[in-house]
């Protein structure tokens, strides 16, 4: 399928979260701000069928963790999920630890690897796994005295340590590289404390992890879907975030919605990685979806009233899906959390889908994504192995 894209603009620009800037982030939304339609709401009708609980909308505001908003977020769920209280958890101390780790691959990677705030659903887990959590009101992340989190001036020093250290200058490397490094992170960020009371209880990090949030970070499991690997088994998901080069279990695209459909079913909700700058992408009016005709095929009326009620869509094969991951039409570029299912006036179905760009939009920070859009356009999603339907965990030997 040919179609103009801003993509190959904005890779140009090193603009994409992949580049892991906050003003690539910020960019990324106002590319979106002219798709629209004036009478979008009035014109949709959706009845929820599925919709399981979730914590309130945050906003991310300038910081490209969209992929740590997200993922956190659907850990806040599955605490509903398990009959626990559910703690705002802090997204930025989840961001800063990925950012040591990410440092540390960069340095022995000898700067070959991608930095700044790009990172994928899997960072949360791991993260979780390797430091624990701590609740929002405890690490907001924004010690460099801003009013929402902004991490570019960080960044840009981190990245004057990393280099540097790259370098070798004396032969060898710094031996306190990893010591400026870190502090550095922590001046911008904050400190992380060492014990903390939180409802009157004394934690650490990794004690409110398991004591508090309670997951089991061998419960989860990220997929993808590639013609270019072999289905049911894993393969390294070849994105530029992907800084931990992390594998994905591969499964055939029809599976991305089949196992979707089974574990919102049965309660689970879903971590979601997508791309997101697409002419059907529209944060305002809250809907997503794969138009039937090329944008650039449109009258200015078609073009006006894209999401002025439900279209016809594209039928989306396994050879659109690769060929738009391969020609960079599908980017990495958005984190958001899968919470349900509804039908439209004509009974189609759509997922509902919380972002963390604020309660913004026409549905107060959700959006109404056709199943379609994700099959095309999902670069990888995590769950709990309970939601995988029965013969695809067997077939992925889980």
């Amino acid at each position: 399928m040919t179609k103009i894209s801003i993509k190959p603009v904005l890779l140009a620009a090193g603009l994409l979260l992949s580049a892991g800037s906050g003003f690539a982030q910020d960019d990324l939304v106002n590319s979106l701000k002219n798709n629209q339609s004036t009478d979008s709401k009035n014109s949709f009708v959706f009845t929820p069928v599925i919709n399981a609980e979730a914590t309130s909308v945050k906003n991310q505001k300038s910081s490209g963790t969209c992929w740590s908003y997200s993922t956190n977020s659907f850990l806040e769920s599955e605490m509903i999920r398990a009959g626990k209280k559910p703690v705002d958890l802090a997204d930025i101390f989840t961001a800063r630890n990925a950012y040591i780790e990410k440092g540390i691959n960069y340095v022995r990677m000898h700067g070959a690897l991608t930095l700044g705030d790009g990172g994928a659903c899997h960072d949360v887990i791991n993260m979780f796994a390797l430091y624990g959590a701590l609740p929002q009101e405890v690490y907001n992340g924004r010690d460099y005295g801003t009013a929402a989190n902004k991490s570019d001036d960080m960044n840009k020093l981190t990245k004057a340590i990393l280099e540097e250290a790259v370098k070798a200058p004396n032969g060898k490397l710094d031996p306190n590289w990893k010591k400026k490094y870190i502090a550095t992170i922590d001046s911008c960020l904050g400190a992380v404390p060492e014990n903390f009371t939180f409802e009157g209880k004394n934690y650490t990090p990794k004690t409110f992890a398991k004591e508090v949030v309670g997951i089991n970070p061998s419960d989860y499991v990220e997929l993808s879907s590639f013609n270019t690997a072999p289905y049911y088994t894993k393969t390294v998901l070849m994105v530029p975030d992907n800084w931990s080069y992390d594998q994905v279990y591969n499964v055939q695209m029809d599976d991305i919605t089949k196992v979707i459909d089974n574990a919102l079913k049965k309660g689970f909700t879903v971590a979601w990685a997508t791309d997101v700058s697409e002419k059907g992408f529209s944060w305002k009016n809250g809907v997503a979806f794969v138009p039937e005709k090329d944008f650039e095929s449109m009258s200015k009326e078609e073009k006006s009233t894209m999401f002025n009620g439900p279209k016809p869509e594209k039928e989306i094969t396994t050879e659109m899906r690769q060929e738009a991951f391969d020609n960079y039409q599908t980017t990495d570029d958005h984190g958001m959390q899968i919470t349900g299912i509804a039908k439209d006036q004509n009974g189609k179905e759509y997922y509902i889908v919380k972002n963390s760009w604020g309660a913004t939009n026409d549905y107060k920070g959700y959006l109404y994504v056709t199943k379609n859009f994700v099959k095309y356009k999902t670069t990888a999603f995590l769950l709990n192995k309970k939601g995988l339907p029965s013969d695809i965990r067997k077939k992925l030997s889980l």
